[in-house]
Parts: structure tokens; sequence; C-alpha cells
């Protein structure tokens, strides 16, 4: 593995001074989709090795845009019916609603929350996620909230390997505009060229500075996470599942706008269709989720039916407390297939082929970034007997270690690109007496 060397700016820094810097990361690091805990995870980790040679001792953490602290329990949860509940609104309606929920949350909780969190801070980055999108305004109001505390403090502000799409309300279009044309802001790079053009599109238009490209802090999970020995029992496939509530809600690709209960029948019927076309290709399946509690109530109704019409070695893993227990999971297996990014790019990092199911543009980005392209399909087309021969193929040709290889390098000297442009951006640090 090829570790970039981070670069060496200068500080201003005067002799004799303590280097250690304080970096926040802003992000939904302690959210259920413990895909957003990986990245954040990541990132974490990375920037502050990469920090080791710019300022030794430099700590980093993050702040949960949603007030989070620590990991979500296991435990059933009001999500799924809050989304319910809101997709049965009227579109101007359910803005309104969330909107005045969102201003009070923000007003009341996030506020205090983040301006706690900043004290003593040096710099902030958002990142990583796809946080540049617009929920019925969820992301535009805490992105503006805490962007705004950064600015009060004066801090340098980055933003790294977000997500955007162009789905953004105009509320949402000038809240975004105004947080970062007045954050400090050294640094910005987002995940993939879609992003670059939305930013560019509606961001640069408002006096934000142009975004470079860099690479998704996920693809670093085989560095910063350990690999568990392989299982003896013949090869494992990780069937990563997703409730069809969660793709209606946040698809922008060919799930959106689908008809609830038709599309909710075709998915059960296709992952009992795919547990079955996995073991008919050889694999012992695990049905998995990324911990979104959507998708475990939707699991733990439908997984019991799947084994039993499987008639193979087929079971359901238990729910994962953190992402360390995720990629340990997917690192042990030797196919993954998933709806969900983050399961894709962790399995990607650790060289497992992946097969990903088409429901979000973000997801198409990966995929061609890797160079895995032909190896994301939509669920209407990809029947059983096609899951099997894809899922031989994809085992029998593997990944290209090479390319594997220069994508992680390449991710951490954008790291450590954004990191000399944070260490340029701080204020100098004073000497001691």
């Amino acid at each position: 593995m090829i570790a970039a060397e981070a670069p060496s700016p200068s500080t201003g820094t005067k002799p004799g001074a303590n280097l250690a810097r304080r970096i926040a990361l802003l992000n939904v690091k302690y959210s259920p989709n413990l895909g957003d805990g990986l990245l954040s995870e990541c990132l974490e980790a990375e920037l502050a090795r990469t920090f080791q040679t710019i300022a030794p001792g430099t700590q980093v953490f993050s702040i949960d845009l949603a007030g989070r602290r620590a990991y979500p329990p296991i435990a059933p949860s009001r999500r799924a019916a809050l989304i319910m509940v809101l997709e049965a609104l009227p579109a101007s309606l359910r803005q309104m609603v969330t909107r005045l929920a969102l201003s009070a949350l923000v007003r009341l909780r996030l506020a205090r929350h983040v301006r706690t969190q900043l004290a003593g801070c040096d710099a902030v980055v958002l990142g990583g996620g796809n946080l540049l999108t617009d929920a019925d305004l969820n992301f535009p109001m805490k992105i503006s909230g805490a962007l705004g505390q950064a600015a009060r403090l004066r801090l340098p502000v980055a933003v790294y390997g977000v997500g955007a799409n162009r789905q953004w309300s105009e509320a949402g279009r000038r809240l975004f505009g105004r947080a970062l044309g007045a954050a400090k802001l050294a640094y910005a790079a987002v995940r993939d060229a879609r992003s670059q053009a939305a930013w560019r599109d509606l961001l640069v238009p408002q006096g934000v500075r142009a975004a470079a490209l860099s690479g998704d802090p996920g693809l670093l999970a085989s560095c910063h996470f350990p690999r568990p020995p392989l299982p003896f029992d013949g090869p494992l496939a990780g069937l990563c599942i997703t409730a069809p509530m969660a793709l209606r809600y946040h698809a922008t690709g060919p799930e959106a706008g689908g008809a609830a209960a038709e599309a909710c029948a075709a998915l059960d019927a296709w992952y009992a269709a795919a547990a079955q076309a996995l073991v008919a290709a050889g694999f012992r399946v695990a049905l998995f989720t990324n911990g979104s509690p959507e998708d475990r109530d939707y699991l733990d109704a439908m997984g019991p039916s799947w084994i039993l019409a499987a008639k193979g070695p087929v079971t359901m893993t238990n729910p994962f407390a953190d992402p360390a227990e995720m990629v340990g999971f997917i690192a042990g297996c030797q196919l993954i297939v998933a709806h969900r990014m983050h399961a894709c790019i962790a399995a990607h990092s650790f060289a497992i082929p992946t097969i990903g199911l088409r429901w979000d543009v973000k997801l198409d980005s990966f995929f061609a970034l890797a160079g895995r392209g032909q190896f994301i399909a939509d669920t209407a087309t990809l029947d059983g007997p096609a899951l099997t021969a894809l899922a031989r193929r994809v085992l029998a040709e593997g990944v290209d270690r090479a390319a594997l290889e220069a994508l992680i390098a390449g991710t951490r000297a954008d790291i450590a690109h954004m990191a000399a442009a944070l260490a340029r951006a701080m204020q100098p640090v004073k000497a001691a007496a």
C-alpha cells in the first residue's frame, strides 16, 4: 500500500511553540447508518496521521450535525414511521413542517452543541458524506447553522470528500451558498465529477470558490481497520438489505418516484431471488444491513421468509454496534451485493469484489471511479440467473489491485493537500511564555 507523504507547509509558527492543533470535522458520524461513521472515522484517522508531520499531537474529532455524541444503541426507532408520515404529506406542507422543526433544532440545540465543541479549535472540515443534498432542507439548515458558528470564530474551513446533487430547493440553494460564501474557505473538494458539476453550477455563481476532486475517505477503510481471518467453510457473500422506503425517500436514480406498494413487493421478491441466486453461484449468504433502523426492521420482517425460500446456507447477521463491527464483517466476505455505497466502498478498499444495485447516481459515480461500471445493475433487470452468472464472473475476475492501490494512494494525497491548505490558513501558534 502506497502512503502519500504529507506536505510540510510553512505555518508561521515561532520556535518553541506547542505545535498541536485541534481540528473539528462536521458530518453525521453517529448516524444509525454506519457508512457515515465509517467514512468519518477514516477521515479522522487519516487527517490526524497526516498532521503528525505538520503539527505533532494534533487532535481530530467529529461534531455530529444532528447533535449526537455516540453511536446509537441497537433498539427500535421512530425513524421509519417518521419517513412514512413525511412521505404522506404534500411537498409544500412537508417542507414547511420540517423547516419549522429544523429551525427549532438548529437554534435551540445544535447552535449550542457546535459552539461548545468548537471551543479551542483551530480549523473546521465539512466532510465527508453525501452532505450537500436537500431532503426537506435537512442538511442546508444544519450546515448553515454549523458553518455560521465557525464563521463567528473566524476559523478556516475546508470541504472534503462530500457528495452533492442538484435536487436543491431555492431555499436550500441560498442556505448552502450563504454559509459557504461567508466561511473562511481554505480548501474545497468533492468526491466525484457529478458533485463537482453541481458545485460549479449551484455554488460558484454565488461567489463560492470552485471545488477540486478528491477520493472518498471510505476508500481508506483497509488502512485504518484490521482485516479478519478468512473463513474456512466456503466463500461468503454479504447481501446488504435496504428498505424500500429508504430507496424511495432518498433515491435519485431509477427507484425515485415509484409507486410505493408495487416497488415494495418487487423488492421483496428480488431479495428472495437474489439469496437463491447467490447460493446457486456457490456462496454461503449472509443478510446484513448498514444499521439504518428502517433497513433493520425490513430485514427482521422479511429475512426469515427469504431464508426459507432459499433452501440453502443463508443466514441473518446480528446488527452491528459500530463501524468497526460492520467493516469486520464486510472484510470477511468474498463478495458484497448492495445498494448502500459505503458497504461497496469498504469492500473495495479490502479488494473484495462488489455488485452494486443502482438507485442513486452517487453509486454509479463510485463504480465508474473504481473502474467497475460493468458490475452495477438495476434490480428490475437483474433476475436470479443473471445474478448467478454475474456473481461467478465477479469472483473469477476479482479486483484490479494496481488500480485500487492508486485510488488509495490518491486519496491519502488528497487529504494531505487539504491538510496543507488548512495549516497555511490557521492562525500561527504563539510561542510559550
